[in-house]
């Protein structure tokens, strides 16, 4: 049987709460290396609301958030001298991330992050973001363009 983490697992790793929790479910993992998890995107996030309300698209940035919160958990379980309720992980930075495709109500976003390295107490990964099949978040270089869609 796989590692799985329901919501409520999850909610002991993470400080974060509704609307600002983006992990519904941890699929699966191995300390120390790698984790698997997902958001179920609903028409319901407070987001669309304002992005765009003719055409909701989740926000690029909650997508990259959602990856960190997976790496966070990943941290947790890897190191758990460093869980308390005490602090939190903070996101320091990221490299190289690149936009596929637009993620929309009723998709369900599968992320995959594993540990590349580990000094002074700063977590390294590597993380991609799947819609089914296609990445709408790959790790590579950032870009923004116009969607002539309406």
């Amino acid at each position: 049987m796989k590692n799985s983490l329901d919501i409520h697992k999850v909610m002991q790793m993470l400080p974060h709460r509704y609307p600002f929790l983006l992990i519904d479910r941890v699929l699966d993992y191995s300390k120390g290396e790698s984790l698997t998890a997902i958001k179920n995107v609903t028409i319901n996030e407070p987001f669309f609301s304002g992005h765009f309300p003719h055409r909701p698209v989740m926000p690029g940035v909650l997508v990259i958030e959602a990856m960190a919160q997976a790496c966070g958990i990943l941290t947790n379980l890897s190191d758990e001298t460093q869980h308390s309720d005490n602090g939190v992980f903070l996101f320091v930075g990221i490299d190289k991330a690149r936009f596929k495709r637009q993620v929309e109500p009723g998709d369900q976003l599968r992320f995959e992050v594993r540990i590349t390295r580990k000094m002074r107490g700063i977590w390294m990964y590597e993380g991609k973001a799947f819609v089914a099949m296609s990445w709408p978040v790959r790790r590579s270089s950032c870009a923004l363009t116009r969607n002539s869609n309406k």
